[in-house]
């Protein structure tokens, strides 16, 4: 398979952004720098909060400013373009209508991980934004798997994690992750997915176990496939 150019819409938030560009490159069958994958990142922190605008439409759009960057990235040499922002897979039908190239669909690819990890139950950790979208309630049920979400009040301690704490580049302790763990697996789910970015960072943190499926790490390796590279045995 002819070798293709990653381009990366980041800054959503940053420090996932480079989360991914390491997963890559940890994660590709590479002995040399000139094996690794060529790929390029676009941190743009101007892109608007993708919740604030689903729950709020008088805030700015993020939509123009991806669609402005998906195109940056393809003029650049970019065949293909990933975004590691679950939320913002809420403008993917209008970002890739709008893109000179494809954009791979996060949200899809670890929908279709859970299955092939034969999960039946899933819970979801994510943004209001994202929840509120059904993003992933409908990926998880068009594989035939059911959709755990969180309740009000754990809901609320997940957007604490997400925004007061790792976009505030602040670590949660395991201690204070536990109640969220545990509640998700009282629910009776058999796998959880770490369906917002700023938790892939929590993963990488703390070392979840392997009944969390990480959507930046999905991500990370459909990307890599996609684009003409192996994965690391």
């Amino acid at each position: 398979m002819e070798k293709k150019v990653l381009g990366i819409i980041g800054g959503v938030g940053p420090l996932a952004t480079m989360l991914l560009g390491e997963s890559i490159v940890r994660r590709t069958k590479a002995f040399s720098d000139q094996e690794h994958m060529h790929f390029i990142i676009d941190n743009d922190t101007r892109i608007p909060d993708r919740t604030a605008y689903i729950l709020d439409h008088s805030k700015p759009n993020p939509l123009p400013v991806m669609v402005e960057d998906a195109n940056k990235l393809a003029d650049a040499g970019a065949d293909m373009i990933v975004i590691p922002c679950n939320t913002a897979h809420n403008f993917y039908d209008d970002l890739q209508s709008n893109s000179k190239v494809p954009v791979l669909h996060m949200i899809r690819e670890t929908a279709k991980k859970a299955r092939q990890l034969n999960a039946n139950r899933v819970g979801v950790l994510a943004t209001i934004g994202t929840l509120t979208s059904n993003l992933y309630q409908e990926a998880l049920m068009d594989e035939g798997i059911e959709p755990i979400i969180p309740d009000e009040v754990m809901q609320k301690d997940i957007m604490t994690v997400i925004y007061d704490y790792v976009k505030a580049g602040k670590k949660i302790t395991s201690a204070q992750w536990q109640p969220i763990e545990a509640a998700m697996k009282n629910a009776g789910c058999d796998h959880i997915i770490l369906g917002c970015t700023e938790l892939s960072v929590v993963n990488r943190e703390l070392s979840l176990d392997d009944s969390y499926i990480d959507a930046l790490i999905v991500l990370a390796d459909c990307a890599i496939t996609s684009c003409g590279y192996e994965l690391l045995d």
